[in-house]
């Protein structure tokens, strides 16, 4: 209403959820704003039309987006895109495909995510909006923020309840809490800017190497770990499939010019010689029985793993995604799975000395709760 160039488009998943969810909230918004008698309201396109200018508020579904690109407006342009139900997009990729076909022109150009966040750290929208960017705004807000003739009595009573019955499912579904599934091998991730000044702060950092062939990365880590706070920092990393040595070597002086002891997968000891004749200061793991789940034992035991997902976002993704495999009874296997860990088989290795014990290849597992 104060930009006659302004439109907007609300979008959800599935084009039949319109009419109850986005048109009605933004009817309910405009008499709101007592701006009622200046707008038409069209349920069955659906859209609203702004009378004084023309100006629109499209509703459309995302149920193929490749429809989205023939939105057009007669009188201005895009301004505001709104995701109503965001965690029920397909992933970002879908919405970023949607905002190509929108955002056109010059001008400011503003998107909203409403969503109530999914109980995983490692579902596609949390995932996405854990990764810090300027030009974005968070803001969390449950139901004890706004009036409570807003929801009604009943509504406030089901949420007490939900409360002291089932507190986990409170927490998640009327808070916003992201509070995990069960399935989470770690429970103790947190992603979170890590800056170059706390990095050189740092007394004492460990990097490993992971080695991938053919469809898996190769995969290098620089890690912090903080004894007083029994926290890990990771914060540095280099991963990528079909990685030759000579652009590994580069890329890792560049990275670590102190030349620290990096230890690497002692599977392949042909591929840890190249990088040391490469002048790359690499000693091999040594593993052994028990060795695997000793590891992930003691990272899982951690009072933290902080995470910079803009550094490493390789690592946000695994670490946040690494989970207990189902066993199809409401179980979980036993073991953890050998798959989408390159970055946490790197950060066990930068870690051996550092949590090794004497003949940690014949550790009774017992001992270890394993």
């Amino acid at each position: 209403m104060q930009d006659s160039q302004a439109n907007g488009v609300a979008l959800r998943k599935v084009a039949n959820k319109l009419r109850t969810s986005v048109y009605e909230q933004l009817m309910w918004a405009v008499d709101m704003l007592g701006a009622g008698d200046l707008w038409d309201g069209h349920i069955s396109i659906p859209e609203l039309i702004y009378k004084p200018t023309g100006q629109k508020i499209v509703m459309c579904g995302a149920d193929d987006p490749r429809k989205l690109k023939s939105v057009k407006f007669s009188q201005g342009r895009v301004k505001y895109i709104w995701y109503e139900e965001a965690d029920q997009f397909s992933g970002m990729k879908e919405i970023d495909t949607i905002n190509q076909s929108l955002i056109r022109g010059e001008g400011r150009f503003f998107c909203f995510y409403t969503y109530n966040p999914p109980r995983s750290a490692a579902d596609p929208v949390n995932s996405a909006f854990a990764v810090p960017r300027a030009d974005r705004l968070l803001h969390r807000s449950d139901y004890r923020s706004v009036p409570e003739k807003w929801l009604g009595r009943a509504f406030v009573a089901e949420a007490e309840f939900l409360k002291k019955n089932d507190p986990k499912r409170y927490e998640n579904e009327y808070l916003g809490m992201i509070n995990g599934t069960g399935d989470e091998v770690f429970r103790n991730v947190r992603l979170a800017a890590i800056s170059g000044h706390q990095i050189s702060s740092f007394e004492r950092t460990y990097r490993g190497i992971d080695w991938g062939y053919g469809a898996d990365p190769f995969v290098y880590i620089g890690t912090a770990y903080e004894n007083s706070s029994r926290t890990l920092y990771i914060f540095e990393e280099f991963y990528k499939c079909g990685a030759r040595f000579d652009e590994i070597a580069s890329v890792i002086g560049s990275m670590d010019p102190k030349r620290y002891v990096i230890t690497a997968d002692s599977a392949e000891p042909r591929s840890n010689d190249e990088l040391r004749a490469r002048g790359i200061n690499v000693r091999p793991a040594k593993k052994g029985q028990g060795s695997v789940e000793y590891g992930i034992r003691r990272l899982c035991d951690l009072s933290a793993i902080v995470i910079d997902p803009v550094r490493c976002p390789n690592a946000a993704r695994e670490f946040t995604g690494y989970k207990f495999e189902s066993d199809g009874n409401g179980g979980f296997r036993s073991g953890y799975p050998d798959k989408n860990n390159h970055t946490i088989d790197a950060v066990r290795y930068a870690l051996e000395e550092r949590f090794s014990r004497k003949n940690v290849g014949i550790i009774d597992k017992r001992k270890l709760g394993l």
